[in-house]
């Protein structure tokens, strides 16, 4: 059995992310997914993870930490593999929590 590629799994989770997402937010994501944004996303991906840490403050979050880790894991290659399994796990949660609603 061969091992799909970090790269190729981390994209396969971004795809199913951006299909739970409403249209305007799965546009903003595929455009932070091309190579161009790059400018854009490491500095994103570090103020969310800052913010992510701060989460005892009042609108800053936990949530705001693997959403920095998973801007973050598109240029680091060892952030890769675990962010695709951190976000393929999360969206089998979602699934699993609908069927019980």
């Amino acid at each position: 059995m061969r091992l799909r590629p970090a790269r190729h799994e981390l994209r396969a989770a971004f795809k199913r992310i951006e299909a739970e997402l409403p249209p305007r937010f799965a546009k903003a994501m595929r455009w932070l997914q091309h190579r161009r944004s790059r400018l854009v996303r490491v500095p994103a991906g570090l103020v969310l993870i800052a913010g992510g840490v701060f989460s005892f403050l009042p609108v800053l979050g936990v949530w705001m930490l693997p959403l920095g880790l998973m801007l973050l894991a598109a240029d680091v290659p060892p952030l890769q593999r675990p962010m695709a399994r951190f976000a393929t796990w999360c969206l089998g949660w979602l699934e699993r929590f609908r069927r019980r609603r």
